[in-house]
């Protein structure tokens, strides 16, 4: 069973839809529980951080999620969570990635939405995927690359359009929004 972690913001239907299509199972919950015993966890995009960060902390969920084994996916909103720090709602993250999220520069075409490519892509969950690759982004803030990056978009600047670090990976496009590319990432997530 696939977790996709509730946090009263997110994608989450859009989401379960892309992964029911794909043959998993899923369920959409804030138990701790469920998420433990899940095989893979996701945590989904879409909403603010501030309200998203508050619901992980009410359920103790940011206590749960970092030290989880299985692997675990953050999508936009959910993958900016698990950095150490988010300049949107100036409060900690998850503190899996050691970078911080920023806005981008003042830019009269924000947030960044629409289909983007890579300037370089590597790593298992990238398997059968080439720079020239297109996903669909919505977003106004970035991570940084850093030393966990994996995938680099550029959008204004440089950032990270992807990161791992152990079994967390963390995407900035939409791949349940990015047609066959995204169907072939997230595949390759769940194979794992």
């Amino acid at each position: 069973m696939i977790a996709i972690v509730k946090y009263n913001t997110g994608n989450n239907l859009s989401l379960s839809n892309a992964l029911t299509r794909l043959g998993y199972d899923n369920i959409i919950t804030d138990n701790g529980e469920e998420i433990i015993n899940a095989s893979k966890v996701i945590l989904p995009a879409g909403g603010e951080a501030a309200p998203a960060m508050k619901h992980l902390r009410e359920r103790e969920l940011d206590k749960l999620i970092p030290p989880l084994r299985q692997p675990v996916l953050g999508i936009c909103l959910g993958f900016q969570l698990m950095c150490r720090y988010t300049e949107e709602a100036k409060i900690n993250g998850l503190e899996i990635f050691n970078c911080s999220v920023r806005m981008f520069p003042k830019y009269d075409r924000l947030p960044h939405m629409g289909w983007n490519d890579f300037i370089s892509v590597w790593g298992d969950i990238f398997r059968g995927i080439s720079r020239k690759d297109d996903v669909y982004y919505a977003h106004s803030h970035y991570a940084g690359i850093c030393s966990n990056t994996t995938a680099i978009c550029d959008y204004i600047l440089p950032f990270s359009a992807a990161m791992k670090k152990d079994n967390f990976y963390g995407v900035q496009f939409l791949p349940e929004k990015s047609a066959a590319t995204g169907e072939t990432i997230l595949r390759n997530f769940l194979e794992l």
